[in-house]
């Protein structure tokens, strides 16, 4: 089989043989190129009038020849890396330019995307001469401000003086040796974060840092992170190309092997920006549906989340096998690969649809459980915010319970009621529900709809807000849009300022003045009582006057008035409907 590539129209036959020729051509491992191969690519690259590369491997043995025209080289697919993504692909490529002129930026570029152990450029003189040799490689470390690749000063090409194999064996070490460096409690995987927007630096840094802190809930460990503001996304990449030749050194010299994008990404970026990195690439929703499939405990739960990334993998569904490629050509006729796509699809949708199913019997058995429970009329109390606000740490404290919280996104995903009496002998249901967060896709929303039906049974809304984060009220916004999208924006509400330790007096109370809220701590019993007050005037104010003599009836504990008794969702979900006046 031929190792010749590229433009070979109109070339002679004696030259095409000759091209052949440099297939069964071997250099020595220390010599980037050896002058003879140098001096005979110069030659016939002056006498073609055409650019002329070849593809080395370390042994110094030709595994490819390319052909290009006077001003330009095309470099066709390689093999897959060898043992790694984040090692170098152990080729270098080595080719002429017909006018002396040095590395271009073109060159570089290959040298990054294929992460070639170096590239090399002949510059042939006016007489068809090898001339001098310049070499760039990229480097084992870099900072901001500093390139991602070192071009070393041209050298006569008819006296090699670099010793080639133990500098990139010495340049592989050193990558190794920074991805080994990593500390032990974050050896899994690790990732670096992209942002494409064209917001401003410090919208996307915030949007960013929401995303370090999603990735570090999912048990990745954010390498580095890379933001791009520009006027107009790139259609093929959603990044320039510039800043993912960037991505790729860092990938490399970080010991990555997974880039997640703040951005949703349509299936065709996905796929470029895999064949071009070699990397792993997912988005901010695949890196959500990640979390939820990971904190999804009840039946309901993993139900739900299974129909979320089944919808969100059907249209990014492809096959990449040249064994399924189309075999038969004709009009109406389809070929095996195609087929097989097909089917793939057919069964995603199949497995969609008996999900749902089960779905809808779950919620058909927690409807029936409702029912039941309509002859107790106790108040529904559902704290909603943002995620990592603290409102499962508010419902323990609130109900001396032990839900798991933890300070991270999407702690709580699976709903948890509690039962809780106010001072005045009054009891109420306490719900916790999964948080919401901005630009919630529309999947999780539609997936979770079971879910978020507790809401619709609250008669008071408790949204939560964590004042010490500096974009709270961006977090309130994001909150009242889901909510609007739930139909939910008319039901009663307060507004309960959470975490007020964590800020300083002043900037407080012109939050509350501001928002008229409630202010606590929910890790300090004590903050709570002006909103156990604010609470128990809401619940009053809710009930007619028989609803208060048929609460009074119904309500069956002994419980001392400072104390707070609880129930499991999973032993028995409390539920009523309340008249509001």
């Amino acid at each position: 089989m031929s190792k010749v590539y590229g433009d070979l129209t109109g070339l002679k036959k004696q030259v095409r043989k000759r091209l052949e020729n440099f297939t069964r051509r071997r250099t020595l491992p220390r010599d980037v190129v050896s002058p003879d191969l140098a001096r005979d690519l110069a030659r016939l690259s002056f006498e073609s009038g055409r650019q002329i590369g070849v593809m080395m491997g370390r042994d110094g043995a030709v595994e490819m020849v390319l052909v290009g025209d006077s001003r330009s080289l095309y470099i066709p697919d390689l093999p897959k890396s060898r043992a790694g993504r984040w090692r170098l692909r152990g080729l270098r490529f080595v080719h002429t330019h017909l006018r002396e002129e040095p590395l271009t930026q073109d060159d570089l570029m290959d040298l990054v995307f294929l992460r070639l152990d170096c590239i090399a450029v002949i510059r042939v003189d006016q007489h068809g001469g090898a001339k001098e040799l310049e070499v760039a490689h990229i480097l084992p470390t870099s900072g901001r401000t500093q390139g991602a690749w070192r071009i070393l000063p041209p050298t006569p090409c008819a006296e090699p003086t670099w010793h080639f194999l133990e500098f990139v064996q010495s340049l592989e070490e050193e990558l190794e040796r920074q991805r080994r460096s990593v500390a032990a409690e974050e050896a899994k995987d690790r990732a670096i974060l992209v942002s494409v927007t064209t917001e401003e630096r410090e919208a996307a840094e915030a949007s960013l840092a929401e995303l370090k802190e999603l990735a570090r809930s999912a048990g990745i460990s954010v390498a580095d992170t890379i933001v791009q503001r520009q006027r107009q996304a790139n259609p093929k990449y959603l990044i320039g190309k510039g800043k993912l030749s960037e991505i790729i050194v860092r990938a490399l010299q970080c010991g990555v092997d997974l880039l997640i994008f703040d951005q949703d990404l349509n299936p065709s970026q996905i796929r470029s920006i895999t064949d071009t990195t070699e990397l792993r690439v997912i988005d901010r929703t695949q890196l959500i549906l990640d979390i939820f499939a990971q904190r999804a405990h009840s039946r309901e739960g993993k139900l739900q989340v299974e129909i979320a990334q089944l919808k969100y993998l059907l249209p990014r569904l492809g096959v990449k096998d040249d064994a399924l490629s189309r075999l038969r050509g004709g009009i109406g006729v389809r070929g095996p690969g195609e087929t097989k796509l097909e089917i793939n699809r057919r069964r995603i949708k199949d497995r969609i649809a008996h999900l749902e199913r089960q779905l809808q019997q779950v919620r058909k058995d927690r409807s029936q459980r409702r029912a039941k429970r309509l002859r107790r009329p106790l108040p529904i109390l559902s704290i909603v915010g943002y995620t990592n606000v603290g409102k499962s740490t508010l419902l323990n404290t609130l109900t001396h319970s032990r839900v798991w919280a933890e300070d991270q996104l999407f702690a709580t995903l699976d709903p948890t009621t509690r039962r809780l009496r106010f001072p005045r002998d009054m009891e109420v249901i306490v719900t916790d529900t999964v948080g919401f967060i901005r630009n919630l896709p529309q999947n999780l929303l539609d997936a979770f709809a079971a879910t978020l039906e507790e809401l619709h049974d609250a008669d008071l809304l408790l949204h939560v807000v964590d004042v010490s984060n500096p974009h709270y009220e961006d977090q309130m916004a994001s909150v009242a849009e889901i909510l609007e999208k739930l139909d939910l924006n008319r039901k009663p509400t307060v507004l309960v300022f959470n975490k007020m330790d964590k800020v300083d007096s002043e900037t407080l109370a012109r939050a509350l003045q501001r928002y008229e809220a409630v202010a606590v701590s929910a890790i300090d019993r004590t903050t709570l009582l002006p909103l156990l007050e604010v609470l128990q005037n809401k619940v009053e104010n809710f009930f007619l006057p028989e609803d208060a003599e048929a609460f009074e009836e119904t309500s069956v504990f002994e419980t001392p008035l400072e104390t707070v008794a609880f129930m499991d969702l999973e032993e028995d979900r409390l539920s009523t409907r309340l008249r509001v006046s």
